[in-house]
């Protein structure tokens, strides 16, 4: 690992945190009667998978699961580096009347789930939206809260959070950046807080 991070959570942590999380799910939701998941790529997707595929060993039944790009609804969009669109794809019986539980990795500011919303807004009008992230990190800009988490992780502004899953990066692992120096006079604690800065910055939407 990057000597810059520290891990806060291995691949048995965040097994353990994803098995919660799909029985927090069955029991909120009275099992998986109207139930979809709908994951954020990338990684959020990914997770969702892996949660649908807990319930399904939980219920003995497959539980609907999809993908929601949110890449033109955010509010950031012109400020941002352009990237490729990520396909959406929603289960066959659509999410009207559905109870849908969106899956991401991290939450942070709370952009990237409103942008989920209103992305979703074009698709249909769910009955009920839940939110299930792997890590909440504090620093909210808008009023949205999870209703399933795996971790909750103190973090300063200036930290980065990183995710890693084993469909993307090879391993599952959340490790979090050690915080810059504040020692003033120190080039190498200045490039360490430019740096994580910067880290933050790309980040600082989600």
């Amino acid at each position: 690992m990057d000597a810059a991070y520290r891990e806060v959570l291995d691949s048995g942590d965040i097994s353990r945190a994803l098995s919660r999380i799909a029985h927090e799910i069955l029991e909120k939701n009275k099992g998986i009667s109207d139930l979809v998941l709908l994951g954020i790529p990338t990684r959020g997707a990914h997770l969702a998978h892996r949660l649908a595929k807990s319930m399904a060993d939980i219920e003995g039944v497959v539980v609907p699961v999809g993908t929601l790009d949110v890449t033109l609804h955010r509010d950031d969009l012109r400020s941002r580096p352009a990237r490729a669109l990520l396909p959406t794809l929603i289960p066959a019986g659509g999410i009207d009347s559905k109870k849908v539980v969106l899956v991401d990795d991290v939450l942070f500011s709370g952009r990237t789930i409103r942008a989920a919303l209103d992305a979703m807004g074009e698709l249909g009008r769910p009955k009920q939206v839940q939110l299930a992230v792997l890590v909440d990190r504090g620093h909210r800009e808008l009023p949205i809260r999870a209703d399933y988490v795996g971790k909750n992780l103190p973090t300063s502004i200036r930290e980065h959070v990183r995710v890693a899953i084993v469909e993307t990066d090879g391993s599952d692992s959340v490790s979090i950046s050690e915080r810059a120096e504040s020692a003033a006079g120190s080039a190498a604690g200045s490039a360490a807080g430019s740096a994580a800065g910067s880290a933050e910055q790309a980040e600082s939407a989600r």
